[in-house]
């Protein structure tokens, strides 16, 4: 069972850490330009597309979790059919983006009080990145299905292309050009769209007959998609619910002025990066944990779950300790403002200390996806910003400062881990006797 869990965890781990170093390089180019508000404009930006993007994940998590319970029924019809719905959702989503750029770009900064600078930089980059959306949800749905189908290699293929690329064209537009922060999102442009058509070009070689299962009565016939709907309805929720927390945490960030946001942007960059890299036993845990439950093998079930937390929390607690080896060699890689490396030194226990508490509602996340379980997923996230995050950070805050938000932070994923676990009994092992 361990070389279940590694054959899938170790190239989704390479994978997800692709995406957060490649947010770090970012931060790093703009982080060594001539003003410190390019970089509180990426972080912006980065932050409107998270709300954007990160919302519609379940276009890769739902697709995960009901591919991979296809797959252990060997239903592989259906494997297919959950695909094509996918794609076609992923077209339409990106077409409503595209055609209503304006709006969105007009709410999200009437949402997030920034300086001028950076308010400036941030629009531009918002304007060029929104023509990335196609491609982005498109690949969110490829590369669903393909950690489903249990094959966690195409993803990363996909990943390296895309990040490589990204940060090959970003050193073009940025060092080569002079672009500034608007060569971030012309680089990530580009990529996302070359990483599209290597993942399309990698599902023709598996010889998926898409055409042979196309039926506009089958594809969208209620009782089989309702649970697509169904699952992807509370993820959504849930997503937005995250992306709210981070989101919050970088707009309230901004409002205390270009260094701290500089300074917790950088921070929340070494956030990410742990949090990808366990993600990849996560998505382990999505694509075997659907399998079993497709199979109906409880015991196994049972089994993966115990081990693929010890392999989790085992990672959480590396990237604890090499955290703490050198943290202001860590932060200089980010920017050289002086000011900007204090700030965030003062900061940075909160983040030395997240990997090993993070970890546990992470994997829990990927268990709770593989079991299609999405409406606890949802309550759980609901209670956890709500009930705990909110007054959590305007009491921190009050007291404490930007120390008090970061522990409303840790507190948010605390609680995150402890009521999923609670839930656990009925929402994941009891599959077979759910109504």
């Amino acid at each position: 069972m361990n070389r279940q869990i590694l054959k899938l965890a170790i190239p989704n781990i390479i994978t997800n850490l692709a995406v957060p170093l490649l947010s770090s390089v970012d931060t790093m180019l703009v982080g060594h330009l001539d003003a410190v508000y390019y970089i509180g404009a990426v972080a912006v930006g980065g932050m409107i597309f998270n709300f954007v993007y990160w919302g519609f994940g379940f276009l890769r998590m739902g697709t995960t979790g009901l591919t991979a319970q296809a797959f252990g029924a060997k239903d592989r019809p259906e494997t297919v059919r959950i695909l094509l719905r996918a794609l076609v959702v992923a077209a339409g989503i990106a077409l409503a983006l595209i055609l209503f750029q304006r709006a969105i770009e007009w709410l999200s900064f009437e949402l997030i009080h920034s300086t001028e600078e950076v308010a400036l930089y941030a629009r531009s980059y918002f304007r060029i990145r929104i023509f990335a959306a196609p491609a982005t949800l498109m690949l969110y749905a490829l590369t669903g299905w393909f950690l489903g189908m249990q094959n966690a290699k195409y993803p990363l293929w996909i990943a390296l292309t895309a990040n490589i690329s990204n940060i090959v064209f970003n050193l073009l537009f940025v060092l080569v050009w002079e672009l500034q922060s608007d060569g971030v999102a012309y680089g990530t442009v580009v990529a996302q769209y070359l990483g599209l058509a290597v993942a399309l070009w990698l599902l023709r070689r598996m010889d998926v007959q898409l055409f042979k299962h196309f039926s506009l009565r089958v594809l969208f016939h209620w009782q089989r998609i309702k649970p697509f709907f169904a699952v992807n309805r509370d993820i959504f929720i849930r997503t937005l619910s995250l992306i709210f927390v981070f989101s919050f945490f970088t707009a309230k960030s901004a409002e205390m002025g270009d260094d701290i946001l500089a300074a917790n942007a950088i921070l929340l960059n070494l956030w990410m990066v742990f949090s990808y890299g366990i993600d990849g036993f996560a998505f382990a845990a999505e694509s075997l944990v659907g399998k079993y439950i497709g199979a109906g093998n409880r015991e196994g079930l049972r089994k993966l779950i115990k081990r693929i937390f010890g392999w989790g929390a085992g990672l959480g607690l590396l990237f604890s300790l090499a955290y703490s080896v050198a943290p202001e060699a860590l932060l200089r890689l980010f920017t050289n403002k002086e000011n900007v490396i204090a700030l965030a030194l003062s900061y940075y226990i909160w983040t030395a200390a997240a990997p090993v508490v993070n970890s546990f509602c992470y994997i829990w996340d990927g268990i709770y996806i593989g079991a299609t379980a999405g409406k606890a997923m949802r309550n759980t996230m609901l209670f956890s910003t709500l009930l705990v995050f909110l007054p959590a950070f305007y009491t921190g805050r009050f007291y404490w400062g930007n120390d008090g938000i970061w522990m409303a932070m840790l507190l948010f994923m605390a609680a995150r881990w402890l009521s999923m676990q609670i839930l656990a009994g009925k929402e994941v092992y009891n599959f077979g006797k759910k109504e």
